[in-house]
């Protein structure tokens, strides 16, 4: 049975949200199951992390933040925006040759519109660089048949344990892999147990030292990434995320709506069905709701 969270205002339920869920101990083990978790779902950016690992085993040459950013939906916030033209110009590239949409930045202190405020713009940054070390053709870089998607493909395939079902195209143009959210598990476990150095490991440090640089600075993952020292969350649309702890824990979470605001309150119950806590969390799993610019409601898990 899915997880309900509800939408209450004034004292009366608006709106419900039907949730998917998945937590699995350190040895993988589920620990809570709510919906039908082996369904083909679409992790959207939650794959990210996979994108990355992908492009890392090709000779993409990135640590620290600019790792962290290929991971990235980012807010276009302006050192987001840097960093997407420092991996650009270190592959001898500007920003004309991303094939993301334009778009305008979320940090409205950033005006104007243009593909490097785009949120994916970091991993596209990161794709045409992986591009560039292989001496692979940058135009036509988000093509399913290109060598880098194909790499791409083998890492999901690989780390989720499952073969790709269908293959569609994500917001930003590049490919999105259909896999079901017990394979999305099992793959945001293999990156904190992997051993030093890895690829896996290189992801993993990169994303929980600089969560900022995956999201921005005012986003619930980063939150709960501050909130619990070792955990990595990577965010995807349509109501979908990842997350993984540094012994093995992990979980995902599916919103069937796609509603955003349902999300991150089924986070704080799957962390906390793992055992991981901190005081932060209270307000993550019961965030407010406003009306004329003060709280008069809330969201939250249905009891």
């Amino acid at each position: 049975m899915s997880l309900v969270v509800e939408v209450v205002r004034s004292g009366f339920v608006e709106s419900t949200h039907q949730v998917r869920m998945l937590a699995v101990a350190a040895d993988g083990t589920p620990v809570r199951v709510h919906g039908a978790v082996d369904a083909l779902a679409s992790p959207r950016s939650s794959m990210k992390p996979l994108q990355a690992l992908g492009m890392l085993r090709r000779g993409l040459d990135l640590d620290g933040e600019l790792l962290a950013l290929a991971c990235a939906s980012h807010a276009g916030e302006p050192f987001h925006v840097d960093g997407v033209r420092k991996i650009l110009a270190g592959a001898g590239l500007d920003e004309s040759a991303l094939l993301c949409p334009e778009d305008h930045p979320e940090d409205r202190s950033v005006t104007g519109k243009a593909r490097v405020y785009m949120n994916c713009s970091g991993k596209h940054a990161a794709m045409l660089a992986t591009c560039a070390v292989n001496g692979w053709p940058v135009e036509t870089y988000l093509e399913p048949a290109h060598p880098l998607q194909r790499a791409v493909r083998e890492t999901v395939e690989e780390l989720t344990g499952e073969r790709v079902a269908a293959t569609g195209v994500d917001g930003c143009g590049a490919p999105l892999f259909f896999v079901s959210m017990v394979g999305v598990a099992r793959a945001f476990r293999a990156f904190p147990l992997g051993g030093p150095g890895s690829p896996e490991r290189r992801v993993y440090e990169a994303v929980i030292a600089h969560p900022e640089w995956t999201s921005g600075t005012t986003r619930p993952e980063v939150a709960l990434m501050r909130a619990v020292p070792g955990l990595m969350v990577k965010a995807g649309a349509e109501g979908f995320d990842a997350f993984a702890f540094a012994d093995g824990r992990a979980g995902t979470v599916k919103v069937e709506d796609g509603t955003s605001r349902a999300r991150v309150p089924v986070t704080v119950a799957a962390l906390r069905a793992l055992g991981l806590e901190a005081p932060e969390l209270d307000a993550l799993a019961v965030p407010p709701l406003l009306g004329g610019g003060r709280p008069v409601g809330e969201v939250r898990l249905r009891a």
